[in-house]
């Protein structure tokens, strides 16, 4: 099983969408600055998360939320008005 999931920065306007298989270690290692591309964006707290059966369906629906629309809806559950 995979994870599709978009962690919002405390501090920041930043929402980073990935994928995987330990949606807890992932977290963690965001957090606690391991990844190269949020290290500076951190502390995060997990925005959506969604649970798929293949690498390759996760992969699709990483890319679903990484498009323009999709990006504005995760930014309206960071901020709900």
């Amino acid at each position: 099983m995979f994870w599709v999931y978009a962690i919002s920065s405390l501090n920041r306007n930043y929402i980073y969408v990935g994928l995987t298989s330990d949606l807890e270690s992932s977290i963690a290692r965001h957090n606690k600055g391991y990844e190269k591309t949020t290290k500076p964006y951190r502390p995060f707290v997990l925005l959506f998360s969604e649970q798929v059966n293949t690498r390759t369906d996760a992969r699709e629906r990483e890319k679903y939320w990484k498009s323009g629309i999709r990006k504005e809806k995760l930014r309206r559950l960071r901020s709900p008005k």
